[in-house]
């Protein structure tokens, strides 16, 4: 399907109160919606369910894949099975592979190895129940997840510190060590931002056709000398976590279409290394860099 290039971009707000579907737009942490168990992807590398970081419900001008498709979830490695790097077992990746799986699933690798996905959620999946993890596949190896014992959000706030960059520190009041807890998701569109509708490049590094995208910085007079470096005052508003306009990466800025989310490692609980990550959920890339 092709749609229109959208005109808004839309910052992501995490509550500290758990999801009302009728009025908000997703939710963190807990569990993803309207799948069976055995649709829930496995991790390849610990044969372990990932865990679900966040199921999101996508404003109508970003409904890239349909009227039908409403939501996407996400699933990453568990915090503690991720550091490092993974050991790689081909045929192990492979047995995981040959499970059955969710339809409309996308798995990607980041540049370690390991394996993140994202599932396409239907408006009737978006309004169903939570969805039960799936017993690990009997060739796993490693330690159980916390997250399976205690839920995502407090297993990321018993072990952010510890293994990441991150400060769990962003609860009001410590999360329900139970699977469902989550954190609602409010989406609001962005009073200004050029970049809405443009696909990110940069100029330095792309060498295709231009998209009219504009970085958040500029450098006084045009030198390229750290006291001159500056934010653009339409910039200085903007949420860490949006969906579509303006990327502001920890490193390089991946090439992506305009239907994508940029999270930091809150938003979900991940390791990111102190960074952030975007996910182009039209192209099914996703790419993260440490701070």
């Amino acid at each position: 399907m092709t749609l229109a290039p959208p005109s808004r971009a839309y910052d992501l707000q995490m509550l500290d109160r758990a999801v009302d579907r009728q009025s908000d737009s997703g939710w963190v942490f807990g569990l993803p919606p309207g799948i069976t168990s055995e649709q829930w992807p496995l991790d390849p590398v610990s044969g372990y369910p990932l865990m679900h970081g966040f199921t999101l419900l996508l404003p109508p001008d970003y409904r890239v894949h349909g009227g039908g498709i409403v939501a996407l979830s996400f699933f990453a490695p568990a915090l503690d099975h991720n550091d490092g790097g993974p050991p790689y077992d081909p045929e192990f990746r492979e047995a995981i592979a040959a499970l059955p799986a969710h339809p409309r699933t996308f798995r990607m690798k980041d540049v370690l190895e390991y394996e993140y996905a994202a599932l396409l959620l239907t408006q009737a999946e978006y309004d169903g129940a939570f969805a039960t993890p799936p017993e690990p596949s009997n060739l796993a190896t490693f330690e159980r997840p916390r997250w399976l014992a205690v839920g995502g959000a407090a297993a990321f706030d018993e072990l952010a510190d510890s293994r990441t960059g991150c400060t769990s520190k962003l609860f009001a009041r410590p999360p329900r060590a139970v699977l469902a807890e989550n954190r609602a998701i409010v989406a609001k569109p962005r009073a200004t931002d050029p970049n809405a509708g443009k696909a990110p490049r940069d100029d330095f590094r792309h060498r295709g056709e231009p998209t009219g995208y504009q970085p958040y910085y500029y450098y006084v007079g045009g030198e390229t000398r750290r006291e001159n470096f500056r934010l653009h005052d339409w910039v200085k508003d903007h949420a860490q976590n949006h969906i579509g306009g303006t990327m502001r990466p920890c490193q390089a800025l991946p090439e992506m279409s305009p239907f994508y989310v940029e999270f930091e490692e809150y938003f979900g609980g991940y390791n990111f290394g102190g960074g952030n990550a975007q996910l182009d959920f039209r192209d099914m890339k996703f790419d993260w860099a440490c701070g």
